[in-house]
């Protein structure tokens, strides 16, 4: 069973490691963080297509990893 757990938590990390590697850059350094950010924050700019699927799919994969890795923690004892 633990066995099990480690290794879906892998396929978790490996997943959420790929799929924010897939994303483009929102920001051009520290001037998009000041300027950019603020149109990101308040919804001026939406994600559509697979932009929008890759956002979608990071939330998922994340919380998943979360998830599975207090999962792990709570068995490993």
């Amino acid at each position: 069973m633990n066995v099990f757990l480690e290794v879906l938590l892998v396929i978790f990390s490996v997943g959420l490691i790929v799929i924010v590697l897939l994303q483009e850059g929102k920001s051009a350094g520290l001037a998009g963080a000041i300027s950019g950010g603020a149109e990101h924050l308040f919804g001026k700019k939406k994600a559509r297509g697979m932009e929008l699927v890759l956002e979608r799919t990071t939330v998922i994969l994340a919380a998943g990893f979360f998830i599975m890795a207090i999962v792990v923690a709570i068995f490993a004892k």
